[in-house]
């Protein structure tokens, strides 16, 4: 297992003003769902920062999200630890297949791959 980018994601009412914002600091639009606007930098396409005022499928905003090469290992892996799982392992529309996780501070981990 490895891990391939991690990206925050910050809870915002007025994505239009976090666009704008943090395309102040040099951030461009790199995917917009509707629901959730991701910015990456031209330069480093790999720093990244989400913006979403809720999330399309799931109970709650993710605090990070954290793409890994298989998923489907993870998931396992931190089941089997009994960490507590807020949003089951599935197959989303958009391209990817995650699950939430809570880590041992009360933040809410998205863990994913592309299919």
């Amino acid at each position: 297992m490895s891990v391939r980018r991690v990206v925050p994601n910050v809870r915002s009412e007025d994505v239009a003003a976090s666009r704008g914002f943090y395309g102040l600091l040099g951030f461009e639009e790199a995917m917009d769902l509707g629901w959730v606007v991701t910015l990456a930098s031209p330069a480093h396409p790999g720093a990244q920062v989400s913006f979403m005022a809720a999330d399309r499928t799931a109970p709650v905003v993710a605090d990070v999200s954290v793409e890994v090469d298989d998923v489907d290992a993870v998931y396992e892996v931190v089941r089997g630890s009994g960490a507590e799982i807020v949003h089951p392992l599935q197959d989303e529309e958009w391209g990817v297949r995650r699950f939430f996780v809570r880590d041992p501070h009360g933040r809410v981990v998205n863990v994913l791959s592309h299919l």
